[in-house]
């Protein structure tokens, strides 16, 4: 049986790492690094980003591809980032990255991987939206997919969700959590590793039925 922790867990023992130990910025570059290592690329990659903490990882992955010459485009969802993730797609700028804004009628179908970094594990509901048109364009391209974390659309706690990527690999940060394991899980991910980065746990885990 696989331990976890809880979401709620997960994001506490996230902030008390950040406070105590390593910086927000670092932590969102191991985390990075650590889907980048754990990737067997098929070029060229496109990467769909979010706003929030999930698509700042995908940046990160995103200049380690640039760094070691695999081609790749970031696909983004929104204009918004989070303070790190606007200082890692500024690096991608600077790389001369090429970011798209990400529209209906868009398709994937031309790229070998597709990394997914749209929601994170606190994700809840129904993606709607372009959000929800993304989700069925990686499900409908035929590559290799990766989701950062867990699979868009799925909730950490439960793992469950009414439209979800659905991945050949998944790369969990930090710890798993339930819902890696629960719900539509087995469904939605082929194949899972977790990567520990360095976040120092902050509560009990959790021990599920794999």
């Amino acid at each position: 049986m696989p331990y976890c922790v809880s979401v709620a867990t997960m994001r506490e023992s996230d902030a008390w790492t950040i406070e105590n130990k390593i910086s927000s910025k670092e932590l969102m570059g191991r985390a990075g690094t650590a889907i980048y290592e754990a990737t067997s690329w098929k070029a060229p990659v496109a990467i769909v980003c979010g706003k929030g903490n999930n698509a700042g990882d995908g940046f990160v992955v995103a200049n380690l591809l640039a760094e070691a010459n695999i081609p790749v485009d970031i696909f983004l969802l929104s204009d918004s980032f989070s303070d790190d993730g606007k200082y890692y797609h500024d690096i991608c700028e600077a790389r001369s990255i090429r970011s798209i804004a990400f529209e209906e009628g868009m398709s994937f179908a031309e790229y070998g991987s597709v990394l997914d970094c749209i929601f994170g594990t606190g994700f809840s509901g129904e993606p709607r939206g372009i959000y929800g048109t993304a989700i069925d364009a990686i499900n409908a391209s035929g590559a290799y997919v990766v989701s950062a974390d867990i699979n868009s659309g799925l909730n950490g706690d439960t793992g469950l969700g009414t439209k979800y990527v659905k991945s050949d690999l998944t790369v969990s940060i930090g710890t798993f959590k339930p819902g890696h394991f629960l719900g539509l899980a087995k469904e939605a991910m082929k194949e899972k590793v977790n990567a520990d980065i360095g976040i120092e746990i902050q509560g009990e885990y959790i021990w599920v039925e794999e």
